[in-house]
């Protein structure tokens, strides 16, 4: 024969119908659980009551509970008590005499004077039989709790479980939401600090190109005029600047709007390179985790001497083509990164670029460079400098073009997982 069913009182059936209600609207997680303690007073009668929410990573039951005004977390793993058996064994657990059974904790109650009779532990299986968490039941108004009280108990704590999952749902979405909003808006700071159009010097032909892998990028550059314009028009000095800062994200977008930062306020005192290099390490390294550091190329070009003086402190490599003999001359970082040493090595004199007409500097991040197709090959300085020299006699941002549809054609569909930014500065006349 089947079991036989107990009979409900209608004011029960009618409770549970209206916990059933107020459970369906969408509210926080922390008054959702509020209700559901609700729940169990009302239909129950019982005097206290916890919700233990299930932490899938640990393998631990949760809850914030209230000590005076503070509140504190606790966690357990489901190994131990009540109900953690509870959560392993996904069966109500009635508790008749908390005093008597060897697996309650009587520890809360000494710490604040209630005397816990009896308890129910339920539970909470929501939708796809994932283990949402437990409800703690405490001291129903009557001696102990019955069958009937586990079956309501049993139903109330179904009904809980989806709305709990429901609720998380929301919430989680909703933090996707703000954290989409955040990006955009860290993505749009970024990219009004980029220049909108690059100054001009006599004599040379400027472009540059930025794409993030992700909403925010580890990337940057800057072009800084450090004289006035001359009757020509354009400046005969300028700051060619280039950072990549390890990860991405906000963070090291952050890291390089510093940095940039950093540059523009150390030029109102100095265009010595070794000293704005000093001054923008050291405060990286006060600023910044240790796991974090940025790569940079930060150059002077004369467009009067017609040569480049530069340091590149874990930037590398560093492109010069050499239009005479059609020739790709290759450098690499000159130091250590930013922001990793408060007193780094000596820097050895590095050797000026003399840029003779048709010259190019090429500074590409590493995201040209070690970008995958799809068999994992990555694209390498040695195809950077084939589409240099095949596209050599067209403009700076004609060649700036070329290589970013190369690196793209040979990917093909696999993903771009850093960012791309490319500086190129190349001289007339050739």
């Amino acid at each position: 024969m089947p079991e036989r069913q107990p009979n409900l009182d209608p004011e029960t059936l009618f409770g549970i119908l209206d916990v059933s209600r107020l459970l369906a609207v969408p509210i926080e997680l922390r008054e959702l659980l509020g209700r559901v303690i609700d729940a169990g007073r009302r239909i129950l009668g019982v005097d206290r009551g916890t919700v233990f929410l299930y932490d899938d990573g640990t393998k631990e039951l949760y809850a914030t509970v209230a000590t005076g005004s503070v509140e504190r977390e606790m966690r357990f793993s489901v190994d131990r008590g009540i109900a953690g058996q509870c959560a392993r064994e996904r069966q109500v657990i009635n508790v008749p005499d908390c005093y008597a059974d060897p697996r309650f904790n009587r520890e809360i109650d000494r710490r604040t004077g209630y005397r816990t009779r009896c308890l129910m532990a339920v539970p909470l299986i929501g939708l796809e039989d994932e283990l949402v968490g437990v409800m703690q039941l405490l001291n129903p108004d009557k001696p102990r709790f019955d069958e009937t009280d586990e079956r309501i108990g049993a139903a109330l704590g179904a009904q809980a479980a989806v709305a709990i999952q429901r609720a998380r749902l929301i919430e989680d979405r909703m933090a996707r939401l703000k954290l989409e909003a955040d990006l955009d808006l860290a993505r749009s700071i970024q990219m009004n600090v980029l220049p909108k159009t690059l100054p001009a010097s006599p004599g040379y032909d400027l472009a540059d190109f930025s794409e993030p892998a992700d909403q925010t990028g580890g990337d940057i550059y800057d072009v800084v005029p450090l004289d006035a314009a001359g009757a020509d028009g354009g400046a005969q000095r300028l700051m060619l600047f280039l950072a990549d800062a390890t990860g991405h994200g906000i963070g090291p977008a952050l890291s390089v709007t510093q940095a940039r930062a950093m540059l523009r306020m150390a030029l109102r005192y100095s265009h010595d390179l070794d000293e704005l290099l000093r001054h923008i390490n050291a405060q990286l390294t006060d600023d910044l985790e240790s796991s974090r550091f940025v790569t940079a190329f930060v150059g002077v070009l004369d467009a009067q001497r017609h040569r480049v003086t530069f340091h590149a402190p874990g930037q590398g490599p560093l492109l010069h083509f050499q239009a005479a003999n059609r020739e790709c001359r290759w450098f690499d970082a000159t130091t250590i990164p930013l922001g990793i040493m408060d007193d780094p090595p000596e820097v050895e004199a590095v050797e000026p670029i003399e840029m003779a007409p048709g010259d190019m500097l090429v500074l590409l991040t590493d995201g040209f460079y070690e970008y995958q197709s799809v068999d994992s090959e990555e694209f390498g300085r040695d195809r950077v400098g084939e589409v240099v020299t095949a596209h050599c006699a067209e403009s700076a941002s004609k060649i700036v073009q070329r290589l970013v549809e190369e690196v793209r054609r040979f990917a093909g569909s696999a993903p771009q997982r850093d960012d791309l930014t490319a500086l190129l500065v190349k001289r007339n006349g050739a």
